[in-house]
């Protein structure tokens, strides 16, 4: 089943390909692997065929209990063979449907064949969680395939309608998955069904779960997006709106009916809004003149009768149910695939413009008119078996309950209600064959001229769909016996239920008698029975009371950014810092956290007294200051503290890395504060200082007391207790903060380095788009076009080459002979903390760091033009090479069977360098320090040379404005 699904994804990799290579004809190779899926299916009818289940289960996450575990029985086995039949045929059909010309064929091929393996994946699942990701896939594909042409605003629209519908009942419907899951101790569906949790909070649990199934399926009040959705393309319409993605919410609630149809809300809620949809959808498609429209609110209408007969909880229900199930698959996607081939002939799917072509199409006319008599229930047709059992069962309800608890009024109203829906089937089952194909008066027939044969291929799909009904409608007896295991997972009921065509003369027949016969009445006085229904019509519908709602929450959402974020960094701090002190201080406070903590100690030594001094007295100037760059030293001036702390704790690694990120912080700060006024405010102070400095000190001894209580409050042995033995032994090291980063924590290392990346692409992104992100670096012409000086020969005497660039009176020559001797210095000493960091402090991070102060010098020291001359690489390209080397680091293992990111140690020998022992983390270690090196030169780029050249345009003529004279 696993390899089913995967052959799907494949497959639907591997579309875009394949239709650019072979065109349309790719379509039927496509077909293919839906085709396989059926074949399986049909072989494993053995299996299933007397109760028997075929599992599968693969370990995922072993630790977290995760596996995906698939399972066919006999509801799951008729859900694939209709996902897998009439997918393939419909992908067969698109074959010829498209025109040779049509844009975003690639791509929708791929998105249909994988909508196929998604909805396949989700009959299948045995798991909860499983079931929910797979629901969760149908649903974006099916947005993408809606919106298969963006260039139209009503498939923009649909699709987006759609998306929010379906979306909003999937994550209902997560939380009722969640806390059953929780409840029955198993997410694995087949034992949640063989044990059913019970209790208040898994009733409401149950309820959201039918939430989702009603969304999905398009019941009231969530009917509206399915018409809205036949924006789409007519396969699409075929598959997904008769055969698939409707179907899943029917089929998650024939899934649960056995365990959970007893519970309350089951019954009455799903009995009445199955009714309900009914009655809705029959009335609107009765005043369509579109036949795709029409086909559209008939199937939210058959939706509503088939959620009626899987939510009975009835073993004839449930029996009818199903057979329903396959019919309504049958009997629509024929339709719709009539609609298509309608299109393509006439150009249009108008009613009132349509005559005459079932002359000009007889085929296409027997066809529609079988799968038409199917949906309005005549035999000898799938259809009619179906729903005589439907009615029989709905009989059973009002007579005696049934085993359900219905009284006899709500049983003979369901009763009504179902036959006068069937009655308004029937009417827009006549009213389709009629649209599409009879003569209508005042209306010119369709010259053979105006009408475009269609092709034996092009319309083999409805043709071998519709016949399939027909077919269907004989083997009632095999059918039942197929079905039979499915309905014995129900209690028995007033009779046995059985799929035939003739059950002699009884209430069901008489039901389906009256109801064809009204629906002709219906049709004839169609006229009337419009004006009727358009007198009677709400001047509101759900559509508009959605359009309503969205607009609404528009509005809300632009009012509360207007009234929260106004800009002010200030303000913003001061909410989030006011919650700290309300939220968690006020329970810091009212449980006295901070009374288990250990004891307080003032401190271990002098020095860490002397240092606790300075960094809060640099705190408190900091927070005194007026000048910006006087308050960004003294807030390094903490940042340095901390460091000290950290060498007087013995942790020289955090030291180092702690004074390398404080400078390079620093400098950054300073790189921006050139285009800021020097002083934070021109007003003079006012009483709002008070309140901030009241606010900042409760911060302070909030932070301060958590960091009391969340020491005191361990009860397990810290885990790093355990690293330093693991360190030597299997990442090869003595140095456990640098082993820890790129070994035994390697994953969240992976995680920050690619958070990395995005914040270098952000950076530069929201400053200013630079020209050389492309990967190609061209020479930088300013330097040579920079004037030399006369009396000497240009290349003599340049400690820096961009020297020339910068202003005479912005030049340091002490700046610039430090900087020419000390680069190549403080690079190698960068590529020495990268490879010493595995054994003594450094490492990729810290030597990355160290690379880039030393580009940052170069800056300071001759402009953007010297670090160009530098560094004359793209800043994207380095990011890009250290990414890939990280990662390709931690995936080779895999190869030589070990598992990801996980390291090797080698000793050998060389002559004249002796012992070498080598740690493969190494490479992992030095994609880090590329991508640090990238995000520094990005920042330089951005924050230095952007703002440099930004500056420079900005200058008064003749004006010389650089990077060095800001900082210098």
């Amino acid at each position: 089943m696993l390899a089913l699904i995967a052959a799907h994804l494949v497959a639907a990799a591997l579309a875009p390909a394949l239709v650019t290579w072979l065109r349309r004809p790719a379509l039927l190779l496509l077909a293919v692997v839906p085709a396989a899926g059926f074949v399986w299916a049909v072989a494993m009818t053995g299996e299933v065929r007397h109760g028997g289940a075929v599992e599968q289960r693969v370990r995922w996450v072993e630790t977290l209990g995760l596996e995906l575990s698939f399972r066919l029985t006999t509801l799951t086995w008729v859900m694939t063979l209709l996902v897998t039949g009439v997918g393939a045929l419909v992908l067969a059909y698109c074959a010829s449907y498209f025109r040779r010309g049509d844009a975003g064929l690639p791509r929708f091929a791929g998105l249909l064949t994988a909508f196929a393996g998604a909805m396949l994946g989700l009959v299948l699942a045995d798991d909860l969680l499983v079931l929910y990701v797979f629901w969760e896939l149908t649903t974006v594909l099916s947005y993408l395939l809606i919106g298969h042409n963006p260039e139209r605003k009503a498939n923009r629209r649909a699709a987006m309608q759609a998306l929010m519908v379906t979306t909003f009942g999937g994550l209902a419907m997560l939380v009722g998955v969640i806390v059953i899951g929780q409840a029955a101790g198993t997410y694995q569906i087949s034992e949640v069904l063989a044990n059913p949790p019970a209790g208040d909070a898994v009733t409401v649990a149950v309820v959201l779960v039918l939430i989702g199934a009603v969304s999905k399926s398009a019941l009231i009040p969530f009917h509206f997006w399915l018409p809205g959705a036949m924006a789409a393309p007519t396969p699409v319409s075929a598959y997904l709106h008769a055969a698939a993605m409707v179907k899943a919410g029917i089929y998650l609630v024939a899934l649960f009916a056995p365990a959970f149809a007893g519970l309350m809300p089951w019954r009455p809620l799903l009995l009445t809004l199955g009714v309900l949809t009914m009655l809705l959808g029959g009335l609107r498609a009765l005043r369509q003149t579109d036949l795709k429209l029409l086909l559209a609110y008939g199937t939210v209408s058959q939706l509503g009768f088939l959620i009626v007969l899987v939510g009975a909880g009835t073993r004839s229900a449930a029996m009818g149910g199903v057979a329903m199930l396959v019919a309504h698959a049958l009997f629509k996607a024929t339709l719709f695939l009539v609609v298509g081939l309608v299109d393509r002939a006439t150009g249009t799917r108008d009613l009132r413009e349509l005559s005459g072509l079932g002359r000009r199409l007889p085929l296409l006319m027997v066809t529609s008119v079988l799968a038409a008599a199917s949906m309005a229930a005549i035999p000898p047709l799938a259809g009619f078996v179906a729903k005589e059992t439907a009615y029989a069962a709905a009989v059973d309800i009002a007579e005696t309950g049934d085993g359900t608890g219905i009284g006899a009024f709500a049983g003979w109203a369901l009763v009504a209600g179902l036959a006068v829906g069937s009655a308004l089937t029937a009417a827009y089952s006549i009213r389709f064959v009629w649209g599409a194909f009879a003569v209508k008066p005042g209306v010119a027939p369709i010259a053979s001229s105006d009408c475009r044969f269609p092709t034996a291929g092009f319309a083999a799909a409805p043709v071998v769909l519709a016949f399939g009904g027909l077919a269907l409608g004989f083997l009632g007896p095999i059918e039942t016996e197929l079905l039979e295991p499915y309905a014995d997972l129900f209690p028995e009921g007033a009779h046995e239920p059985e799929l035939a065509l003739w059950h002699g003369v009884n209430t069901a027949l008489l039901l389906s008698i009256a109801s064809v016969l009204v629906g002709i009445v219906l049709f004839r006085w169609r006229d009337r029975v419009d004006r009727v229904e358009a007198a009677l019509a709400p001047r509101t519908d759900a559509e508009a009371s959605y359009r309503t709602i969205m607009r609404g929450v528009d509005r809300l959402a632009v009012e509360v950014t207007g009234a929260t974020q106004r800009g002010s960094l200030p303000s913003y701090l001061a909410v989030i810092f006011l919650v700290v002190v309300a939220v968690p201080g006020g329970v810091l406070v009212a449980q006295q956290l901070w009374a288990d903590g250990p004891g307080v100690r003032a401190w271990d030594s002098v020095g860490q007294a002397v240092v606790a001094v300075i960094m809060i007295a640099s705190a408190v100037l900091a927070a005194r200051s007026r000048r910006r760059l006087k308050a960004v030293l003294l807030a390094g001036g903490t940042g340095y503290g901390m460091a000290m702390l950290f060498i007087l704790h013995g942790a020289p690694d955090l030291a180092l890395t702690q004074v390398l990120v404080e400078t390079v912080t620093l400098v950054i700060f300073v790189l921006v504060l050139r285009r800021l006024p020097p002083y934070f405010s021109d007003r003079p102070l006012t009483k709002s200082r008070w309140w901030r400095i009241g606010l900042g000190v409760a911060v302070g001894m909030v932070m301060a007391g958590l960091a009391l209580a969340a020491s005191g409050a361990r009860t397990a042995q810290p885990v790093s207790d355990g690293f330093a033995e693991p360190a030597v032994s299997y990442g090869g090291g003595h140095n456990i903060v640098n082993v820890t980063l790129v070994d035994i924590r390697a994953w969240d290392t992976m995680g920050e380095i690619s958070v990395l990346v995005v914040a270098a692409t952000g950076v530069a992104s929201l400053i200013f788009l630079i020209t050389g992100r492309t990967g190609r670096w061209r020479p930088d012409d300013a330097i040579a076009s920079a004037p030399a000086p006369h009396e000497r020969r240009a290349h003599r005497n340049l400690w820096l080459r961009a020297g020339r660039t910068v202003a005479p009176e912005g030049r340091s020559i002490l700046f610039e002979v430090v900087t020419r001797l000390a680069f190549h210095v403080i690079i190698v000493f960068s590529i020495y903390l990268l490879f010493v960091g595995h054994n003594a402090p450094g490492g990729g991070f810290a030597g990355g760091l160290v690379a880039g102060l030393a580009l940052m010098v170069r800056y300071l020291a001759g402009g953007r033009h010297e670090l160009n001359e530098a560094a004359p690489v793209d800043a994207g390209l380095v990011l890009g090479i250290g990414l890939f080397i990280a990662t390709g680091s931690g995936m080779v293992p895999l190869a030589f069977g070990g598992d990801v990111l996980q390291s090797a140690v080698v000793d050998f020998s060389l002559p004249l360098v002796g012992h070498v022992h080598f740690v493969t983390s190494l490479f992992f270690d030095i994609g880090v320090y590329l991508v640090v090196v990238g995000l520094m030169l990005d920042v330089l780029r951005s924050l230095g040379g952007g703002i440099d050249k930004q500056a420079g345009d900005d200058a008064e003529p003749g004006e010389a404005i650089e990077s060095a004279e800001g900082v210098r």
